[in-house]
């Protein structure tokens, strides 16, 4: 391990992260202060509003996600006072405290971690909701993430197929792939029963409000839900919104925001991820497989997973597939804690594994 010391750069962490961007910034802060212990510090970034035409303009030249002229100015400070010798940069739209930190200090080496293309998954929300402030977002995110490919000495992604899509947008690919990772959080409490409340074998599905989540498991419940015997239940912050769409079915059950997620995926037959769009990696995945739960999902759901099939899961393309597939995993022998399953996630997406990873890639 290098001398010098080492600083996070990152959004604000939450005590008690929920999210999969929120789980792996936590992953990467305490890997970091594993490796490096009194030699490790942080500076987070506080959140920033967009509301002026000021803040707009800003915007465009990297002013985005809590970087503004005062936190360039801390984290240059920082590394000064702190002895800063690498730089761990957690999101690729942090692109300008890149390019002000290798301004400044081009000894520093800076390695910036992609959680997705940043570009990608923001003309996915283009897409999905056609406006001229998606595209501002699109813009600026772009302008920023090209900063941060640009300036950054080692680029880290989740998955080849990110890599791929900087190099067609940026002209440079990542230095280093380590895919999705999770901190354990199973705790065994009795036997799993892959029943609900009501006795009745469910379909889980988990995941946040938004539009990729939002998009896919609509056109789950309107088109596969209603011809499998088994109820679909659906978990996560915002999904309360599909309640007047779908509430009236007695084969849906939407959540929402649950306290913990252990019950729901202990009890699961079998958690399904109907995703068409995206980048990066589905968290999702990772975490069903922690709670030795099988998915059913499309291609999407599956990236980076692919070396994971088929003992993971199964990949559908079509609302006939997967009503197959249900049936068919209805009607398999089922393990309710699948140990095998387990391992997968042990082997490759868990925290040994990334501290691991990362303890290689900070030291080649």
């Amino acid at each position: 391990m290098v001398a010098s010391g080492i600083m996070l750069v990152t959004k604000q962490l939450e005590q008690m992260p929920f999210g999969g961007r929120q789980l792996l910034c936590r992953l990467n802060h305490d890997a970091l202060q594993e490796l490096f212990g009194e030699r490790f510090s942080v500076f987070e970034l506080l959140p920033s509003s967009v509301g002026t035409p000021a803040s707009y303009t800003k915007a465009f030249r990297g002013h985005i996600d809590g970087v503004t002229v005062g936190s360039i100015d801390g984290v240059l400070q920082a590394v000064r006072d702190r002895s800063v010798g690498q730089l761990f940069i957690d999101g690729s739209n942090l692109g300008e405290i890149v390019r002000a930190v290798k301004t400044v200090f081009p000894q520093v080496r800076v390695l910036t971690f992609f959680h997705n293309v940043e570009a990608r998954f923001f003309l996915g929300a283009l897409r999905h909701i056609k406006s001229l402030k998606a595209l501002a977002v699109l813009i600026v995110n772009y302008l920023a993430e090209r900063k941060s490919v640009r300036h950054s000495d080692r680029i880290i992604c989740l998955s080849r197929r990110d890599s791929d899509q900087l190099m067609r947008l940026y002209g440079r690919s990542a230095t280093d792939i380590t895919p999705m990772a999770l901190s354990d959080r199973l705790v065994h409490s009795g036997a799993a029963t892959a029943t609900g409340a009501g006795g009745e074998k469910y379909v889980l599905f988990v995941g946040s409000g938004f539009y990729a989540n939002l998009n896919g498991i609509a056109w789950f419940l309107r088109n596969v839900a209603p011809r499998i015997s088994m109820t679909t239940v659906v978990v996560g912050n915002g999904m309360e919104d599909l309640r007047g769409k779908f509430e009236g079915s007695e084969k849906i059950l939407l959540i929402g925001e649950v306290e913990s997620l252990t019950p729901w995926y202990l009890n699961a037959h079998v958690v399904i991820a109907p995703i068409f769009d995206g980048s990066g990696m589905k968290t999702k995945v990772a975490e069903a497989l922690m709670f030795g739960k099988r998915v059913i999902g499309t291609p999407e759901a599956f990236s980076g997973y692919e070396d994971a099939l088929p003992r993971a899961g199964e990949i559908c393309h079509t609302a006939d597939e997967f009503v197959a597939a249900l049936h068919r995993s209805l009607h398999a022998p089922y393990k309710a804690m699948d140990e095998e399953l387990r391992v997968i996630y042990a082997t490759n997406y868990s925290y040994p594994v990334a501290l691991r990873r990362l303890k290689g890639i900070l030291t080649a």
